[in-house]
């Protein structure tokens, strides 16, 4: 005969309804700690593809750039479009690392505190954090990182998608970022050195009056002591300098341009400056001088060396002697021209200027008074520094982003002077003695 809960006694139904209510809520718990679990373990993916994508995107070289650049695939146009912006980039991927940091932590305390409630809190505290630590460390960091530097294209071409829309999403606040550290970058720059050590170095130099040191020595000597500081782009060859030919002319207007200028090297671009595509060795024309116009000279251009502006002279030495090179493309951080530097540019500031019987004798500035100069424009902040004797990180309070002394003086001036035109910072005075109508083109400084 079957029975009800209504045949039962009250208390008996009780249990009954009980035991059913908390069957339901465990069945509950269990598929919500599930959920917490899942959403725990889509966190750590996603830390692992934001970490990887650090070490992929900042690993691939200049030349692979290029290579991206020309399959027209669209993942690939997408790595292209966030690396010429790296900065914003690498906040993008700093601040997503982050937020999916944060969130694992504070979902799995407050998981755990839900589960274990009532445990002791300094050994739960304790467990969870060594817990949580190495999930991050070796699934979130070390694994992804070690795949995505054997497989950084393959790596970067499956989380572009992402990065672009997350790079959208974040942009704010990777703005704000982006100038806070350009902020800091621009007053530590030229500055990671103990400049009052090498002061000192210097000071000691000048006390070698009788020891039997000739000047010559002594500059060199100081040469090897500031050897270290010294980026790319103070010694460079700008880009409104520079001597490149198109790829498109004719093997005559070539030799042309090769007899005039007298260079061993010289960069090939693909229509602008900003596209340079090798450098064409004069010596490997040898063989072929007689050949007609139609001569496909483009088929002799060897690979060109790309580096960023920050390079440090100490570190392109040692890349030129590992990779036999002597000429390099020096490329700002939106992959465009800035200039060029050779092994010649590196040597002369140990042993100064070297001159060969195919250098003009044109200088970049002379010397009127004892405390007079004239300066081409173009001449770098570097080497008017170098001929005044002064720090190198004399003017840096005035000359912003610029390398030259024209540039340095439009920062001051804020607009194209006019001739006559003066502007004095410290015990210095510039007064612009010819300017056209893009560029200051003399100066001439008088040393109070």
């Amino acid at each position: 005969m079957e029975t009800s809960l209504v045949d039962e006694p009250p208390s008996q139904a009780l249990l009954v309804i009980g035991d059913f209510m908390l069957t339901q809520m465990q069945s509950g718990v269990a598929i919500y700690f599930s959920l917490i679990v899942l959403v725990l373990i889509l966190l750590l993916i996603s830390s692992a593809i934001v970490s990887g994508s650090e070490v992929a995107y900042f690993a691939i070289s200049l030349n692979e750039i290029d290579d991206l650049r020309r399959t027209g695939k669209n993942a690939d146009t997408r790595i292209v479009r966030l690396l010429t912006e790296p900065k914003y980039l690498l906040a993008t991927i700093l601040i997503l690392n982050n937020f999916i940091n944060v969130a694992i932590v504070t979902l799995s305390t407050y998981a755990t505190w839900r589960i274990f409630e009532g445990a002791n809190q300094a050994t739960l505290i304790t467990a969870l954090t060594a817990i949580i630590t190495f999930l991050i460390v070796f699934f979130g960091e070390i694994v992804p990182k070690i795949y995505a530097t054997q497989q950084r294209i393959t790596f970067a071409q499956r989380t572009s998608g992402l990065l672009t829309l997350s790079s959208k999403i974040v942009r704010p606040l990777a703005w704000l970022l982006v100038n806070l550290t350009s902020v800091v970058e621009r007053r530590l720059e030229k500055r990671s050195y103990d400049a009052s050590s090498i002061e000192e170095v210097h000071q000691a130099l000048e006390m070698t009056t009788h020891s039997g040191i000739t000047e010559e020595e002594k500059d060199i000597l100081k040469g090897i002591v500031n050897f270290s500081t010294i980026s790319v782009t103070q010694i460079m060859k700008s880009r409104m300098d520079l001597i490149a030919v198109e790829n498109n002319i004719s093997f005559h207007e070539l030799m042309d341009i090769i007899n005039k200028e007298g260079y061993s090297r010289i960069p090939v671009y693909n229509e602008d400056i900003d596209d340079i595509e090798g450098i064409l060795y004069v010596k490997d024309l040898l063989p072929y001088i007689e050949q007609d116009e139609n001569f496909k000279w483009q088929e002799l251009t060897r690979q060109a060396y790309f580096i960023p502006e920050t390079k440090m002279i100490d570190d392109l030495l040692r890349d030129f002697q590992e990779k036999r090179v002597h000429i390099a493309i020096v490329v700002d951080e939106y992959g465009g021209t800035s200039g060029l530097v050779t092994m010649e540019d590196i040597l002369e500031e140990i042993v100064g200027e070297i001159s060969d019987e195919f250098d003009d004798d044109e200088q970049l500035y002379q010397k009127i008074a004892d405390n007079i100069y004239d300066f081409e424009g173009r001449t770098s902040v570097y080497d008017m520094c170098k001929a005044l004797k002064v720090d190198p990180s004399t003017f840096d309070s005035i000359k912003g982003e610029s390398e030259s002394v024209g540039g340095m003086l439009l920062e001051e001036f804020g607009k194209i002077p006019n001739t006559n035109d003066y502007v004095e910072f410290e015990n210095y005075t510039f007064t612009i003695t010819a300017v056209d109508k893009r560029r200051i083109k003399k100066v001439r400084i008088k040393v109070d």
